[in-house]
């Protein structure tokens, strides 16, 4: 079946009477591709079980069965059964997986016990998964339908599914999901990867939701690097990090320098706040292409032992599967130095300092830890960053492009305004700027104006002084 993603013009009819109907997800192409494919499943199924129980068939082999063709199909699906499948057990995989999601009756058939050792038919594979009330697919069902349940030769091919080099493994599209109650790999279940999944019925992708579960959220941002007022050394390292995300593929592989650089890149952040370390992480995902998640720590440390690393572990796992960059907020409350360990708590926490470190240091993408203080970063962590940024209160030059920035648009300033004045007499951030500039329009607002006064901006800053304990 070597050729079988192109292959399957005709799909001829051999008198399936498994789960026909339609495909509830996606529209247009994708449902008509999507349905046609569950139709060939439903037809294979069908033929399988004839086969194994010796009852009338049409084909004596599931692989006589045309699957649909695809090469003329733009969707998502078509093209990863084009660029990652040929051979008819992947496909069948991949269909199976898709199945629960799908058209879930169409597995019903394989509920069938034993009438001789009154149980389901060990054969048959399938498991059950979370609150689904269908069969679950997994690798022994695919292993049944293909003919490996009694071809020792098909069900040791079928075993390649499992390693990680696989290209549906490689692309993200299939997982390996192995439980706690799975004996060998044939009884791990089939999952599509949600990214995937959402492509492939959907056309689009879908975001992971933030909650308890996943302490994280996407940072995005409606300003570009023009907006970002750096000092140019600043700059250039920042460059270099960019440079990183946009052509570590070209020094790992095709300059072959991965055998003296690992995989990712680990960056700090530091400086006062307001300086521009969370836009700079939001705009390198703007420009490169990546999400950017920042990872919310009130819900990641957790008071029961354990759950800080399966919190985090959840993160990673998501992160490294879909290419994000991960932006730890003040990453003091995680690592920081690890204290002495004179209690079991004590002992605990440094655990967790441990698990972020490996963790962080075995991600293949970009990891990316802010925090006001160098000094209160883990030495075990300072090692192993690949570049330390410092992001420096801005000079009166900086502050000036700053407010002419933050005020180049909304209501026209007053004459008596003097940003040159301003930029020079106080030591303010962009992130400071920014709250005088809402508190600038919000006081011209509510007095009916449309210009913004001197007084208003000077009481904006006054405040943000009085905020770190400065006297206006």
């Amino acid at each position: 079946m070597s050729e079988l993603a192109a292959s399957g013009v005709s799909n001829r009819n051999h008198g399936s009477n498994i789960g026909t109907g339609t495909i509830p997800q996606g529209s247009g192409a994708a449902a008509r591709v999507l349905d046609a494919e569950m139709n060939w499943l439903a037809k294979l199924l069908d033929a399988a079980i004839r086969l194994y129980f010796g009852q009338p068939c049409e084909v004596d082999d599931i692989a006589r069965i045309d699957a649909p063709d695809l090469r003329d199909e733009t969707t998502w699906y078509a093209r990863i059964v084009r660029e990652h499948i040929t051979e008819l057990d992947e496909r069948v995989t991949l269909a199976l997986a898709l199945a629960p999601c799908l058209r879930p009756q169409l597995l019903d058939p394989l509920f069938a016990r034993n009438p001789n050792l009154e149980r389901a038919f060990s054969e048959f594979g399938g498991t059950a998964r979370g609150t689904h009330a269908g069969f679950w697919p997994t690798y022994e069902t695919a292993a049944f339908v293909v003919g490996a349940t009694t071809a020792l030769e098909r069900r040791i091919r079928l075993t390649r599914l499992a390693e990680p080099d696989h290209p549906l493994r490689r692309a993200r599209i299939l997982h390996l999901e192995p439980t706690e109650s799975a004996v060998n790999w044939f009884d791990a279940p089939l999952r599509v990867d949600p990214l995937a999944l959402s492509r492939i019925t959907l056309g689009v992708e879908q975001r992971p939701d933030y909650s308890s579960t996943f302490p994280a959220r996407r940072l995005t941002t409606p300003l570009e690097w023009d907006d970002l007022v750096l000092h140019s050394g600043v700059r250039d390292e920042i460059d270099e990090l960019r440079a990183w995300i946009e052509h570590s593929r070209t020094l790992l592989d095709t300059w072959q320098l991965d055998r003296h650089i690992k995989p990712g890149y680990r960056s700090l952040f530091y400086g006062p706040p307001g300086t521009g370390k969370t836009l700079t992480a939001s705009l390198l995902g703007k420009t490169t292409g990546l999400d950017v998640y920042r990872i919310d720590l009130s819900l990641v440390v957790s008071k029961f032992i354990g759950e800080t690393e399966k919190n985090l572990a959840q993160v990673f796992d998501e992160a490294e599967r879909r290419e994000w960059i991960l932006f730890f907020d003040e990453a003091d409350a995680l690592f920081g130095k690890r204290t002495a360990t004179s209690s079991s708590n004590d002992r605990y926490a440094n655990q967790e300092v441990a698990f972020l470190l490996q963790r962080v240091e075995d991600f293949p993408g970009v990891v990316i830890l802010a925090s006001n203080l160098k000094g209160n970063i883990d030495d075990a962590f300072a090692r192993r960053f690949q570049s330390m940024i410092y992001f420096p209160a801005p000079g009166q030059a900086e502050r000036l492009t700053l407010w002419r920035n933050a005020f180049s648009r909304g209501p026209r300033l007053a004459a008596e305004v003097d940003l040159e004045v301003i930029a020079a007499d106080y030591e303010v951030t962009g992130g400071a700027i920014a709250n005088v500039l809402r508190h600038a329009a919000l006081s011209t607002l509510r007095r009916g104006g449309e210009t913004i006064l001197q007084a208003d901006i000077i009481e904006g800053i006054r405040r943000e002084l009085r905020k770190d304990g400065k006297t206006p």
